[in-house]
């Protein structure tokens, strides 16, 4: 699996974010997540399902035991997950909209 050299130390586990998360994805890893699966497989098949590096992702519902498993939309697909194997993509947050300016830091 490819590494960025640099982390966003904001990025974090796409099983962490709530419903309404906005944000692109960093990277798939899927080692150790006591997944139910192998890594390896759990990685393809992410990457199958469209979950790459830099792709816009959106959590679109949660369930309502557990706020497990959750919707999200990658690509423009929606796919269901579980909250254990979501924790495999790495995510950053999209600067948020504020007052309808979007805030960059620009030098």
């Amino acid at each position: 699996m490819p590494h960025h050299a640099r982390k966003d130390p904001h990025a974090i586990g796409l099983g962490h974010a709530r419903r309404g998360f906005v944000g692109l994805i960093e990277s798939v890893h899927a080692g150790g997540h006591g997944h139910s699966i192998a890594a390896e497989e759990l990685e393809r098949r992410l990457l199958e399902l469209g979950f790459v590096e830099g792709a816009p992702v959106e959590v679109l519902h949660e369930g309502a035991i557990g706020r497990d498993p959750i919707a999200v939309r990658v690509h423009g697909v929606t796919v269901g997950l579980r909250r254990r194997e979501a924790m495999a993509i790495k995510v950053r947050p999209i600067e948020a909209k504020t007052n309808g300016a979007r805030h960059a830091a620009r030098t």
